[in-house]
């Protein structure tokens, strides 16, 4: 903050007006228009004066010794001034000193007296002359005058605390003011601020208004100034560090050249020269690495480009170039190793085994990559280990879920600062072997951006016509990946775009069954989490029955990650007996169940919602395996409206109007009266509003819920369907048959109608559900009213 004078253009000295011979009115002022000052009350200033009329209105005040009023200009461009041109306050001042340069130039150094507000101007004179009202400084005291008053003097300290070469007058004169307007006065005009601002400020004569508003026009300042100083201070240190760093370099070369050692840098350059001969690279990568280890020998140390070339270097040194020693694969181990890790998943192991096989007969043909599918929790990652172990082979694990930056693949390019490999490259690095197992998990998930699509990038990696020259964007040479064990996972096959599923041979994983879960946690999961809970198996243990309980009543899955998370549920409230001395040995039974877990969260419903006519039971597909659904049917009196209702998609809906239409074509059929549909509003909701739900295969389980509320007759509730339909009552074939009766084993469903052409799933389901289950085969719709509804005679009243 620095004072402003008003910097005017100098005039003519021959053109000022001669002395005014007529005398001025008593009652007005002198004014004199100023472009860039705004003057306050008791403070002094110089001002540059060059104006003739302004000229000639400071020399008769001089000369009759009378005061100005200083007022500020609405325009300063504005040469030729008329009194609507000034604002309407200004300073009454008295001319300390006028003082005329040898150049011709008017100075004067005036000192403010008070505020003065004009009401009209005379005219008549050479100059501009008003009078007004002299604005007396207020005298107002109180809470609210006081504390605005401390505030602002807090701030003034602050604001010459930042200043550089601050004058201790100044600072002595801040503190020797205790007058809240002088105060505010005061910081407003020594306020690097606009004119128009400081204007703002001399008309307010109010104290409260006048010191809100210094107030803020300080804070903006401060708040300047504080940044700047920041700014000021992390520049400097940033320089002061560099420059110490420099010195310190060149201190610490001086004592190397002195004690002999100054061959340390050569030394490196040697090592890395031996590095990279150890490597056996291609030489393609050869070539790179050498020019760039010229570079390294031309470029400072203390350059950024020295680290990011040693970098680069490192990163190619520690790649498995050479491929290493084959190892013969076991069959019968792997068979073992799969047995011991793995319970069930027979089809699985055994593809696997074919898998295994091939890469032991022709260890340099182009193996096809796997692709795991099923819901969570079912084995997938671990299988991948489990065929690492098999083949001995080192096992990398790469996550894809999420990532949507194709550099996160292919790498960054080394003109960026911080550029690494991609994950790809990092993998391989990791591993330390060119022909380890590596793990896409949740191909999947991988997203697409701005920054391009990763799944893309994934085509060269994941091809084996092409991966043994995939070129990183940071290696910028080509890396053989072909003897590299690619295995990825996904929970659905949707959202992986073609071209990357038609490169992946597909491997599905359904959900386990009531009895493969129960030998899981027997084998696996109990055993787990007595170790991570510090249990042995003579402290705790779980019975069979309660195994059976937690499966059954407590989870609903298609994994067994939900089963192990309530099994170290149990065994936490053991550890906590154990730990306090209460307990030395604790077997968990059904009866301690309910106690340690809570009450029961899933009850067989099924026999419960199909007591009424109007409702069936439906088996759906879902990413995490099958679910059973509910359709629920009613009716009102009408005028034949169908209303669906739980969040259905399009092709649900359609299923339910083609149900409808069908139902009106076979109602004489069925016994159904035609005309009763005329009268009726149909209302279909599915529950689980919150959940979207959509697909055709609910189409038969519509069609049932239908005709079991027009006839009166409930569906039994032992069974459960599932099926497309079409208008002349064919029963198509849908998806998900294995997932799906699964589901409906789990939720103790015993008999099942599925389309007849699903037959060929049938081998799919595993043998334990089968032997459990009864099978329907639908070849139209009326094989599901004769094999599901109720006879005649059970008709609801």
């Amino acid at each position: 903050m620095t004072p402003q004078d008003d910097v005017t253009r100098v005039a003519d000295p021959a053109a000022a007006p001669k002395p005014v011979s007529t005398p001025l009115p008593a009652d007005a002022m002198i004014v004199v228009p100023v472009r860039d000052l705004v003057l306050f009350p008791e403070l002094v200033f110089p001002v540059s004066v060059a104006r003739p009329s302004s000229v000639a209105a400071i020399q008769q005040a001089v000369r009759e010794q009378r005061q100005i009023v200083l007022v500020l200009q609405r325009d300063p461009q504005k040469e030729e001034i008329v009194p609507t041109d000034l604002h309407q306050v200004g300073t009454v001042a008295n001319v300390l000193r006028y003082v005329t340069t040898p150049d011709g130039n008017h100075h004067i150094v005036c000192q403010g007296v008070q505020r003065f507000r004009t009401t009209d101007f005379v005219d008549g004179h050479p100059f501009l002359m008003a009078r007004g009202l002299h604005l007396a400084e207020p005298t107002t005291t109180g809470p609210e005058v006081e504390a605005r008053f401390l505030v602002l003097k807090q701030q003034l300290n602050e604001v010459l605390d930042l200043l550089p070469q601050v004058p201790q007058e100044l600072r002595q004169t801040v503190e020797a003011t205790t007058s809240a307007g002088t105060l505010a006065d005061l910081a407003a005009s020594y306020l690097d601020s606009k004119p128009a601002e400081k204007q703002e400020v001399l008309e307010a004569v109010d104290l409260v208004p006048r010191l809100d508003k210094v107030t803020q026009l300080l804070a903006k300042r401060l708040e300047v100034m504080r940044i700047s100083s920041e700014i000021g201070r992390q520049t400097k240190s940033s320089l002061d560090a560099r420059q110490r760093e420099i010195v310190l370099r060149e201190q610490m070369a001086a004592i190397q050249r002195e004690l002999g050692e100054d061959d340390s840098g050569k030394q490196a350059i040697a090592d890395l020269d031996k590095a990279i001969t150890d490597a056996k690279m291609p030489p393609e990568a050869e070539t790179a690495a050498r020019k760039e280890l010229r570079r390294l020998q031309r470029t400072p140390e203390a350059s950024a480009e020295h680290g990011m070339i040693r970098t680069y270097l490192d990163t190619l040194i520690e790649l498995p170039w050479a491929l290493p020693e084959t190892q013969p694969i076991d069959i019968t181990e792997a068979r073992r190793v799969l047995d011991h890790d793995h319970y069930g998943l027979e089809k699985i192991k055994k593809r696997i085994v074919e898998y295994l096989a091939v890469r032991k007969l022709a260890p340099e043909g182009k193996a096809p990559i796997l692709c795991f599918v099923g819901p969570p929790g079912v084995g997938k990652t671990s299988l991948g280990q489990s065929i690492a172990r098999a083949m001995g082979r080192k096992f990398s694990r790469v996550s894809l879920g999420g990532v949507h930056d194709e550099a996160e693949i292919r790498g960054h390019r080394r003109t960026y600062i911080g550029a690494l490999p991609g994950t790809i490259i990092q993998a391989v690095r990791k591993a330390g072997s060119r022909d380890c197992v590596m793990m896409l998990d949740e191909i999947d998930k991988m997203g697409s951006g701005v920054h391009g699509d990763p799944s893309a990038a994934m085509l060269e990696v994941l091809d084996p016509e092409q991966n043994g020259t995939f070129r990183d964007n940071y290696l910028d040479v080509p890396f053989d990946l072909s003897r590299v064990v690619f295995i990825a996972t996904a929970n659905m096959l949707e959202t992986i775009p073609g071209p990357l599923r038609d490169r992946m041979e597909i491997i599905s994983l359904t959900g386990y069954t009531a009895g493969e879960k129960l030998e899981i946690a027997k084998r696996y999961l109990v055993r787990r989490q007595l170790e991570a809970n510090g249990l042995t198996a003579e402290q705790a243990g779980i019975d069979d029955d309660a195994l059976r309980l937690i499966i059954d009543s407590y989870t609903r899955e298609a994994g067994v990650r939900w089963l192990e998370r309530e099994i170290g549920r149990a065994l936490r409230h053991v550890a906590v007996e154990v730990a306090e001395g209460k307990t030395t040995k604790a077997q968990i039974g059904t009866a301690d169940i309910e106690k340690l877990l809570g009450p029961v969260r899933f009850e067989n419903e099924v026999a419960m919602r199909t007591s009424v006519p109007g409702v069936a039971t439906g088996l759906a597909w879902t990413p995490v395996g099958g679910d059973i659904l509910f359709i629920e049917a009613t009716r009102s009196p009408g005028g034949g409206r169908l209303i669906l209702t739980g969040q259905l998609g399009e092709v649900m809906r359609e299923s339910a109007q083609a149900a409808l239409s069908l139902i009106k074509n076979k109602a004489a059929a069925i016994g159904i009266d035609p005309a009763s549909f005329e009268k009726t509003d149909i209302h279909v909701h599915v529950p689980a509003g919150a959940t979207p739900k959509d697909g055709p295969s609910a189409g038969v389980a519509m069609f049932m819920a239908l005709t079991s509320l027009m006839t009166g007759r409930t569906i039994r509730s032992d069974t459960a369907m599932t099926g497309e339909i079409s208008l002349r009552g064919l029963v198509l074939p849908v998806g998900g048959i294995k997932e799906k009766v699964v589901a409906a084993a789990a939720a103790g469903i015993t008999r099942v109608m599925l389309p007849a052409r699903n037959r060929r799933d049938y081998d799919d389901i595993p043998e334990e559900v089968r032997k459990t289950l009864e099978f329907i085969w639908l070849e139209k719709v009326e094989d599901a009213v004769e094999q599901a509804l109720s006879p005649p005679e059970q008709k609801a009243a």
